[in-house]
């Protein structure tokens, strides 16, 4: 076995080694174009000129190779016959779901690539309450599900990325990510149960353990977790036709607190106590970049909608008025510009626990040097846990790119310390391009600690943005011209970024081709993920170039 799969491994490298002197896909001949029509209909294959630059470009990019076609099944089976009638012409593609990533993962590689569009295959199509299992397709929102599963009384136990309004379950378990409930559920892919999944040839492939009829998962252990290899694949393994995820009760009592740190590093160790302490359901920190940058934003106060939501939140209307006046009251300013705020989120069956959390949050924070503040965005956050996607461009109309590392909780200071030496050593050049940079923190299970730096620079937004965005928000923002050398900075930037969680040994969301996640890798696990590529896609057309395997 070892022999084959170092055998697979020396093809690959091969492979790899040929990269720059292989001929690229050419455009997909009509006779693909009318077979994809006849799969799902001539309105839902597009080869117009607007779609399909925006099918080619995400948050950070546009690649160099513009799709050849947008398709957009409606159902398992139409997916499983677009994904054989693209086997069977040898085109890669590339699969989609709300087009919210910033790592290059869904973008074409090479010319004559499909698109596949995702976002239609968007129904809730199951809860089975008894059993505590829902099951989606794979284009469903995180949004959606959660509103379907509200008046349930039920949730899943992580239940969504702030993005969540447009972002889809299938784009969130091939990328990974957390945020909600990720403080004592952890990311994405620990909430799932089962998949199906569409090989390259449009083969199903179903894990989990799934009842006598084979069609009802509701377990996912049952033998080595095959399911785990599906999640974190950005699209390369196969295709996500169906996810079931496990189902909790909701919980019936939360609370919220809020604390200022004089330095990073001290609200840091204090993220890092809480999340060994397991008390938060969520967490989000901020240094003091993003503070001025919500400063330069419309207040909280202004903001009916919000205060609406915090209203709605409370059990009863005295208490959500008083928490909605506390909020217009404190406006803006109850952060100084200078500190490092963190809002932390607790929940539970009784009122008794969560209390108890809060009070365990209290004390660690007063151990770091914190104190405590209006908890106006621990509130808000839970109230409005998917605004509308404004904050993807700066306050002035600016670009906005994130990246980040995932670290242990002991190395987190010095991580964000070697941040900042980058980023003091950088700022002539951010000040004389018209950059700024802001950070986010938080916590995932009693594992790890997220710092994700963030830049701002003086570049126009591009068809992306405005597909996202407010119609009404945009319209308020300058539209700014191209701005090659500021971007080319940042890029440098991120790059210098990336290289310094590769000496910390950070993990990494969101690989796509942004992260070096085949170099971290041993040689037996490469053999491993290449022996599994091999027998999934063993054309390599299922988005080349992901998670950096070898494009053909």
């Amino acid at each position: 076995m070892q022999q084959n799969l170092l055998a697979i491994r020396a093809y690959y490298d091969g492979w790899q080694a040929n990269r720059g002197s292989t001929t690229v896909m050419t455009k997909p001949a009509w006779k693909l174009t009318e077979r994809l029509s006849d799969i799902v209909g001539p309105e839902h294959v597009r080869t117009d000129d607007a779609t399909t630059a925006l099918f080619s470009e995400d948050i950070w990019s546009a690649s160099p190779h513009t799709a050849a076609i947008v398709v957009s099944p409606q159902t398992l089976d139409q997916l499983v016959e677009v994904v054989k009638a693209a086997h069977a012409a040898g085109v890669a593609l590339a699969p989609r779901g709300a087009g919210m990533g910033y790592t290059g993962s869904y973008l074409p590689a090479v010319d004559g690539t499909v698109s596949l569009d995702l976002a239609q295959m968007n129904r809730v199509l199951a809860v089975n309450a008894d059993d505590m299992t829902v099951t989606v397709e794979p284009g469903c929102t995180w949004a959606a599900l959660h509103k379907a599963l509200t008046p349930l009384g039920l949730r899943t136990p992580f239940w969504g990325p702030m993005s969540g309004l447009t972002s889809t379950i299938g784009g969130g378990l091939s990328q990974l990510n957390a945020m909600l409930g990720a403080g004592h559920y952890g990311t994405s892919s620990e909430s799932v149960v089962a998949l199906t999944m569409v090989l390259a040839d449009g083969t199903l492939l179903k894990t989990g353990a799934r009842g006598a009829n084979g069609d009802s998962p509701f377990y996912r252990h049952y033998g080595p977790d095959l399911t785990g290899i599906f999640c974190g694949d950005s699209g390369t393994l196969g295709i996500k036709g169906e996810i079931t995820l496990r189902l909790i009760r909701a919980p019936a009592h939360e609370d919220y607190a809020s604390f200022s740190f004089p330095s990073g590093e001290a609200m840091l160790k204090a993220l890092a106590d809480v999340a060994r302490a397991g008390i938060a359901s969520e967490t989000c920190g901020f240094d003091p970049g993003l503070t001025r940058v919500r400063l330069k934003r419309m207040s909280l106060a202004s903001d009916v909608k919000t205060l609406g939501a915090v209203v709605a939140r409370e059990k009863n209307l005295a208490k959500g008025l008083f928490s909605a006046a506390k909020i217009a009251l404190g406006g803006r300013n109850f952060i100084d510009a200078d500190d490092y705020p963190l809002h932390i989120i607790a929940e539970g069956r009784s009122a008794a626990g969560v209390a108890a959390d809060i009070a365990e949050a209290r004390r660690i924070a007063a151990e770091h040097g914190g104190h405590e503040i209006e908890n106006t965005i621990a509130k808000v956050i839970r109230a409005v846990p998917f605004p509308p996607l404004n904050s993807m461009l700066g306050p002035e109309g600016e670009a906005w790119a994130p990246v980040h590392g995932m670290v242990a909780l002991s190395k987190a200071p010095a991580l964000f310390a070697a941040f900042q030496a980058l980023f003091a050593e950088l700022a002539p050049a951010f000040e004389r391009e018209g950059i700024y940079t802001g950070y986010l923190f938080t916590s995932v299970s009693t594992n790890a600690i997220t710092i994700e730096p963030v830049f701002y620079w003086p570049q126009g937004y591009r068809p992306i943005h405005a597909s996202a965005v407010e119609p009404a928000h945009l319209a308020r923002l300058p539209k700014l011209p191209d701005n090659p050398g500021a971007t080319a900075l940042v890029a440098a930037a991120r790059k210098r970024v990336v290289e310094i969680c590769t000496t910390f040994g950070c993990a990494h969301f969101q690989i796509g081709r942004s992260y070096p996640y085949r170099a971290s890798r041993d040689a037996a696990s490469l053999a491993l993920l290449d022996a599994i590529k091999a027998l999934t896609d063993p054309k390599g057309q299922l988005n080349p170039g992901g998670l950096g395997f070898p494009i053909r």
